[in-house]
C-alpha cells in the first residue's frame, strides 16, 4: 500500500504535464499558422516544456506498463491500461486525430479511394469553403519559416523554430488531408454518415432520418456547435447547405470526448442537392422482399 501514494503522484504528474504541453504545442502552431510570429524564446520554452512532458509520461508509463504485466498482464493490455491510466481523454483523442490526419495525408498523396464508402455509396466532399484558405496558412507558414531561417542568429533556437514549422506546415495539409480523404457518406441503405476530418464521426442511421432539404445558412461558432434547442451545426468556412431533420435524438461524441444528442443537423456539402436527393432517394426506396 505504501507504494500506491508515489504512484498515483506520478500519474497525476503525467495526466497534469500532457494537458498541459499538448495544448500549448497546438496554440503555437496556430499562432504561426495565424502569421503571428512569437518571440523565439516563447518558441524555445514551448518547446522544451513538450520534450520534459514526453519524458516524463514515457517514464510513468514504462513504470505502470511494468506494474499491469507483473499482475499478469499480456503487452497489448498492460500498454492500453497504463496508456489509460496516465494520458487524458482529450490528450489520447488529439494524439489519435494527428495519427490519423498523418495516415490520410499518405492515403491523400497515393490517391486512394475515399475512406469508409462502399459500392452503391455517394461520398460527399466538403471542403470547398476552406481550401483556398488551408493553401493559403501553407503558403505563409512555408514564407515564415524562410524568413525566419534568415533572421535567427542561434543555430539551437533556429532548429527549434525550424522544426516547429515544419511541424506546422504537415499539420495544416494532413488535417485537409483528412477532410478530402474523409467525406460524408450516403450510405445505400439510407444511413447517413458525417464528418470532419479525423476529429468528428456521426453515422445517423435511416430510421432516425424524418427529412432532408437544400438550405444554406451561415452559423456561427466552433465545429462542431451544439444549440439549445438541439440543432448541431458541422459549418465549413462558416457556412452549411444541408438540414436534416431527425424523428429521434441522435447521440455523438465531440472532438475531445464530450457526449451529446442532436434533433437537427446542419452540414456542409459541396454539392447539397446531390445528397438531399440520395437521402430522399433511399427514403422512398421499398425494402427488398424476404
Amino acid at each position: 500500500m505504501r507504494a500506491a501514494g508515489p504512484a498515483v503522484s506520478r500519474v497525476r504528474a503525467a495526466r497534469l504535464a500532457a494537458a498541459a504541453a499538448l495544448p500549448g504545442e497546438l496554440l503555437l502552431v496556430l499562432a504561426v499558422a495565424a502569421g503571428l510570429r512569437p518571440p523565439a524564446a516563447v518558441l524555445a520554452a514551448g518547446e522544451a516544456l513538450a520534450v520534459a512532458a514526453l519524458l516524463l509520461q514515457g517514464w510513468v508509463l514504462r513504470s505502470l506498463y511494468a506494474a499491469e504485466r507483473a499482475r499478469g498482464a499480456v503487452r497489448g493490455e498492460a500498454l492500453r491500461a497504463a496508456a489509460r491510466a496516465a494520458v487524458p481523454v482529450a490528450v489520447r483523442r488529439l494524439l489519435l486525430h494527428e495519427l490519423r490526419a498523418g495516415a490520410s495525408l499518405v492515403r491523400w498523396v497515393l490517391r486512394r479511394p475515399p475512406h469508409g464508402a462502399a459500392a452503391g455509396d455517394l461520398p460527399a466532399a466538403y471542403t470547398g469553403p476552406q481550401t483556398a484558405m488551408m493553401y493559403g496558412l501553407v503558403f505563409v507558414s512555408i514564407v515564415e519559416t524562410v524568413v525566419l531561417a534568415l533572421l535567427i542568429p542561434w543555430p539551437a533556437v533556429h532548429r527549434v523554430v525550424l522544426v516547429l514549422d515544419v511541424y506546422t506546415v504537415l499539420l495544416l495539409l494532413a488535417v485537409h488531408a483528412a477532410c478530402v480523404t474523409r467525406p460524408h457518406v450516403v450510405r445505400g441503405d439510407g444511413s447517413l454518415r458525417l464528418r470532419y476530418g479525423a476529429l468528428f464521426d456521426l453515422t445517423v442511421p435511416a430510421d432516425a432520418i424524418a427529412s432532408a432539404r437544400v438550405d444554406r445558412r451561415y452559423p456561427e461558432g466552433r465545429l462542431p456547435t451544439l444549440s439549445g434547442d438541439g440543432v448541431l451545426d458541422l459549418a465549413v468556412g462558416s457556412q452549411t447547405t444541408v438540414t436534416v431533420v431527425l424523428s429521434r435524438p441522435v447521440a455523438f461524441t465531440r472532438p475531445l470526448g464530450a457526449r451529446g444528442e442532436a434533433r437537427v443537423i446542419r452540414f456542409h456539402a459541396d454539392d447539397p442537392r446531390a445528397v438531399v436527393t440520395a437521402l430522399q432517394g433511399a427514403a422512398v426506396t421499398p425494402p427488398p422482399r424476404q
